[in-house]
This record gives structure tokens, C-alpha cells and sequence, in this order.
């Protein structure tokens, strides 16, 4: 029994003496690593620009988070990148740039009681920071956005953090964010406008057609039988979104169509083996 007794005394001993060497261990970590900062993306205001507005904006909510509730921030540096993505008049891509600073003074209590501020940054104001010409830009390009969180003591945080910060659901603080270039519907003309068909084989469309809609709603269009023919279909005054796409039929190989608005424009020439359910307006030619 008094053998028993100093085992349990020993191995109290023990457990003692680990406890108090991992309490030490986590009070030097406590003592000795810097605590940080984040910068959680709350709310995206907006993730594109209108390639038809400059003065649309690229925005998001911030909010500080670090030991200090927010006040270790002195500010926000803002770089743009613009990234050319398409095929025509070479690589216009260039550096990252600053392109504005949002300081501490721009934030306000938010309601878990740590500061929040919008940060927006225009098409205009990205055209003129990256000094692309707006005639340069085509649907698609991109503006790459990269945040610095620049504390009062001089460091500076950015998107090299850890990653379960940058990413994680709660604490999502990427520091970097993309905003596309989009081309949104364009208004149609009204009036008539006109489907010309062809088969190259001269049996007709053999099930695939071309789906009209407008504002909402579809209407099939299609070659029943032979090597060519016509239609037209209306667009009422006052339409605000049209959309046509192709619906695949047994020989999409053998169908070639052009659609003509009533403004006389050309806005659709499909050639043979076209996508399926894709989009076939271009809305970024602004033509319709």
C-alpha cells in the first residue's frame, strides 16, 4: 500500500511539473510573437465594373480586428493591376500601382464593436491609376486589387498571412480581390427583327433552333425543312433585355443562321458546330 502511495505522489509530481512546463511554454509565445491584424471582408459591395459605365465602382466592407479592438490600424494602402485578357492589340497588362489610401479615420464603430469603413474604387479611378485608355478595354479584362494594413507601429500586413486567416469563413481576409470588366444586357432596338437559316445538308435544322427571349419570355425559332429559309419575330417597345441562344438538334455541323436587328445591325452570324445554351448577343459590341 505504501508503495502504491508514492507512485500516485510521483506521477502527481510529474503531471505537475508538465503542466507547469506547457504554462510556460504558452506564456513565452503569449510574451514573444507579435499579434497581427485582419482585415474581415464583411459584405462585397460590388465584384465587377460596367464596361459602359466609368463611374461604376468595385467595392467592399471592411472590418479592423486585432488585440486593441481596431485601433492598432493607421491605414489602408490600395494597389490596382490591370490584367488584359483579351486576344486583340497585344498584352496591355501592367504593374500593380497604389491607387488609394483609406486611413483609420474612415472607420466607424461596427456592430460587434470593432471598426468597419466601404471601400470603393471606380472604373474611372482605375483607368486612371493603371493609365489604361477606357478604348483599350474590352469584357473580360480584369482590375487586380492587393490591400496593406499598415499598423501604428509600423508593420505592415497584407495577402501573405496564414491561410486559414485569409480563407476561413468568420475571418476571411484575403487582402486581395478581383474585379472583372462585364458587358451587362444592352437595351434592343424595337421594332422587327429577322432570323435567316441555312442547312448545308438541305434537310432543315433537324431539332436544334434558336431560343429567343425577351424580357423573360422564350420563344423557339427554327428551320423545319430545306436549305434555307427566313423569320422575324418583334421586340415591343419599351423591352429592356433580350437574349438568344442555340439549342442543339441531331447535325449542328450542317447549321449556319444570322440574326439582323431592327436597327439593321448584324448581331448574330452563327457558324457551324455552335456551343449549346451559350449566350450568342454581344453585348459588349453595344449594337443591338
Amino acid at each position: 500500500m505504501n508503495n502504491i502511495k508514492k507512485y500516485v505522489v510521483l506521477a502527481a509530481g510529474i503531471l505537475v511539473v508538465a503542466c507547469s512546463q506547457e504554462d510556460k511554454i504558452i506564456d513565452e509565445v503569449f510574451d514573444t510573437v507579435d499579434r497581427g491584424l485582419i482585415l474581415r471582408t464583411v459584405t462585397t459591395l460590388s465584384s465587377s465594373y460596367n464596361i459602359f459605365d466609368t463611374t461604376s465602382e468595385w467595392g467592399v466592407t471592411l472590418e479592423v480586428q486585432d488585440e486593441e479592438g481596431g485601433n492598432l490600424l493607421s491605414e489602408v494602402r490600395v494597389f490596382v493591376a490591370f490584367a488584359d485578357n483579351s486576344t486583340a492589340g497585344g498584352d496591355l497588362s501592367t504593374s500593380e500601382v497604389a491607387a488609394t489610401t483609406l486611413p483609420a479615420s474612415a472607420f466607424s464603430t461596427g456592430p460587434f464593436g470593432f471598426p468597419r469603413a466601404d471601400l470603393t474604387v471606380s472604373f474611372a479611378e482605375a483607368l486612371a491609376a493603371t493609365g489604361i485608355d477606357f478604348a483599350d478595354i474590352e469584357g473580360g479584362d480584369q482590375f487586380n486589387y492587393r490591400l496593406e494594413a499598415v499598423l501604428t507601429d509600423g508593420r505592415v500586413y497584407t495577402n501573405n498571412a496564414a491561410g486559414t486567416v485569409l480563407g476561413g469563413s468568420f475571418f476571411s481576409s484575403p487582402f486581395a480581390y478581383v474585379s472583372t470588366v462585364v458587358c451587362p444586357p444592352t437595351v434592343p432596338t424595337a421594332g422587327t427583327w429577322t432570323i435567316n437559316f441555312q442547312d448545308s445538308f438541305g434537310d432543315g435544322w433537324n431539332d436544334a433552333a434558336l431560343l429567343v427571349t425577351i424580357d423573360g419570355s422564350a420563344t423557339s425559332y427554327t428551320l423545319d425543312a430545306g436549305s434555307a429559309g427566313s423569320t422575324t419575330f418583334e421586340v415591343p417597345d419599351g423591352a429592356q433585355e433580350i437574349s438568344i441562344v442555340f439549342v442543339s438538334g441531331a447535325f449542328d455541323e450542317e447549321v449556319t443562321a444570322q440574326v439582323i436587328s431592327a436597327n439593321g445591325n448584324t448581331v448574330v452570324d452563327l457558324q457551324p458546330s455552335p456551343a449549346a445554351a451559350a449566350e450568342l448577343l454581344d453585348y459588349c459590341l453595344n449594337n443591338l
